[in-house]
């Protein structure tokens, strides 16, 4: 088949493009600016384009179909071209459909936790040496792209993101999959832009636990409210499996896991990802894997990239980046260091960086996020406000927001790095929370924080 990618530089898109490429498809792709690691990446396979900027005269008869990005435009010129020649254009989740429709289908959703319940299912795959297709939003160790198709493959795992399929198909992508198996592990409002009421975002979760196919399971939280409320709600022909947070303890910094073979030592920690853990096991169990195989593989799971990733690391201080952005994340991954590091001061320094995050609606959504942190900070940037043509918001308006008085404020980011780097660091662990980077802020020089 000839592919075509318009927007081939995004994240899931560039991987995608380098799985079809490796399937033995001709690839071709435009976009007007890629970044690292795209680049390299498409570079290293040949698929990098030769100059950026949208080119309607590669959209040909030759083109068995074009697949289209997020970072695409409506009025894109090869868009606009395909459609005039009434080609067949795919969004990704639509086209990620078409690939595995004689697979059996693993699709994990939620508002958090899916990058991480996704990556720990593909450990526990891989260090038992079953060989799955995959689709998942982090780089993980031991796996060379984040999409992995094939032919003979039986089962295939997707991380099942709510958010948009494309610029000219407004359903939600884990609508498009159909599952046979599905775990929903959390619902927390978020991507206001598109869903506007807390109900409307609910909404899609129903939508999603009806699209499994008859007879399908689903996996769920029970322990969040409104997960239980949509799966145990729903009427559709499915069987539902929930679970909740297993049992463990916190010694000298180590979270130990209570199995039936005893206390088992782990690499991941806070209460969020036990309950990550707990839905994955059954996941895999119901993919063949027994409990005793998944203890044994899951003890060396590190973590997916920017999920509580440590960074840096001596005998007396910790220093973790991590992706969360929305509200109960960053609850949840603040309340898990502070539990884990209780007798060192945490400082927790969160960048409001996305479009919800930045709204001054959504702001009080945030209310206590940080109030498990000894020393909280947060960045914005005024110029990421205008840029997303945002209302303007004050400092005072995120202070109220988040209800804490201490709260120290930054909004440019040299004064907020000089601050981070004249911290004494001794006795903490140290929380970078952001989906940015702290307008420029090189990780590579924060670990020689404590090196």
């Amino acid at each position: 088949m000839n592919i075509h990618f318009i927007a081939i530089g995004g994240s899931a898109m560039h991987n995608l493009a380098i799985a079809l490429h490796k399937k033995g498809y001709q690839i071709t792709g435009s976009d007007d600016t890629i970044f690292e690691p795209s680049k390299s990446r498409l570079d290293k396979h040949g698929l990098l384009p030769l100059t950026f900027g949208w080119y309607p005269e590669k959209i040909t008869s030759n083109l068995d179909a074009i697949i289209l990005g997020m970072h695409a435009k409506p009025n894109n010129p090869e868009l606009l071209k395909a459609q005039e020649m009434g080609m067949k254009i795919y969004s990704y989740p639509e086209f990620l459909y078409e690939q595995s429709k004689d697979k059996t289908r693993v699709v994990i959703g939620g508002s958090h936790g899916k990058t991480t319940i996704t990556s720990m299912i593909l450990h526990v795959l891989n260090y038992h040496d079953i060989n799955v297709d995959y689709m998942v939003g982090a780089q993980l160790e031991g796996f060379d792209t984040m999409v992995h198709l094939t032919k003979e493959n039986e089962f295939i795992v997707l991380e099942g993101d709510e958010y948009l399929s494309s610029p000219i198909d407004r359903r939600p992508k884990f609508h498009l999959y159909q599952p046979n198996i599905a775990l929903l592990s959390g619902i927390a409002w978020d991507h206001i832009n598109v869903f506007p009421t807390f109900e409307n975002y609910t909404e899609q979760f129903s939508i999603f636990t009806d699209s499994l196919t008859p007879g399908g399971i689903m996996v769920y939280n029970e322990e969040d409210i409104e997960v239980k409320k949509v799966v145990e709600n729903s009427e559709h022909t499915i069987k539902k499996y929930p679970y909740h947070t297993p049992k463990y303890t916190i010694e000298n910094g180590i979270t130990l896991l209570d199995t039936p073979e005893g206390d088992m030592p782990l690499e991941i920690f806070g209460k969020h990802n036990l309950q990550n853990l707990a839905g994955a096991k059954w996941i895999c169990q119901h993919m063949g894997v027994g409990e005793e195989e998944f203890y044994e593989a899951i003890e060396s799971f590190k973590g997916a990239s920017k999920r509580l990733e440590k960074i840096a690391e001596n005998k007396i201080s910790v220093i973790f980046k991590d992706f969360a952005h929305s509200p109960s994340k960053v609850a949840a991954t603040t309340a898990a260091v502070k539990n884990q590091y209780n007798n060192r001061t945490v400082l927790a320094c969160l960048e409001l960086h996305t479009y919800s995050s930045l709204n001054a609606e959504f702001l009080k959504e945030y209310e206590g996020a940080l109030n498990k942190a000894d020393k909280a900070v947060v960045f914005y940037s005024p110029k990421a406000v205008a840029i997303k043509q945002l209302e303007e918001v004050s400092e005072e308006q995120i202070k109220n927001a988040l209800k804490r008085e201490d709260l120290i404020i930054y909004t440019n980011p040299n004064d907020f790095k000089q601050f981070l780097f004249s911290q004494n660091l001794e006795n903490s662990a140290v929380l970078l929370m952001s989906s940015g980077n702290y307008g420029g802020l090189d990780f590579e020089e924060v670990k020689k924080l404590i090196s």
